[in-house]
């Protein structure tokens, strides 16, 4: 039988990781992203994300729980990280201009954006949050 501490989750093992396996620190931090726990859920998907730093899906977890928990910088980064591996992923596009958005790079956040709007035109928020950011640089140009 595991302790539980306060974030949901099991005691750090004495090397400073969470308990359990690399599926049970993804499908956890998920679980706690979705119950709106993001600081957790970046603390348990960062550990996933360093033992499978090549799990695009683990990443793209890590991504959204960093957007959410305020980490502009970071879930650029995550974001950029997905979109080198597959430029083709609107969802990072997306990911990706939001994030520069939040941390005013409005020129990154437009590019992304349009990119995301373009290979998606069905998703409306896409094409909603582009012209927002396209506002928001034309306010910023004529200030």
């Amino acid at each position: 039988m595991s302790e539980q501490n306060g974030a949901g989750g099991e005691r750090p093992n004495a090397a400073g990781a969470p308990a359990g396996e690399v599926y049970d620190w993804y499908t956890r931090g998920v679980a706690l992203h979705g119950h709106g726990d993001a600081n957790a859920a970046v603390q348990l998907l960062g550990h996933a994300a360093a033992a499978e730093p090549a799990s695009r899906s683990v990443r793209e977890a890590l991504a959204r729980a960093q957007f959410d928990a305020g980490q502009y910088d970071a879930a650029l980064e995550t974001f950029a990280w997905i979109v080198a591996q597959d430029p083709t992923d609107d969802y990072a596009q997306f990911g990706l201009g939001m994030a520069a958005r939040r941390t005013g790079d409005l020129p990154t956040a437009i590019e992304h954006l349009a990119l995301a709007a373009a290979m998606r035109p069905d998703i409306q928020h896409y094409g909603r949050e582009l012209r927002g950011a396209r506002a928001q640089n034309n306010r910023a140009r004529s200030a």
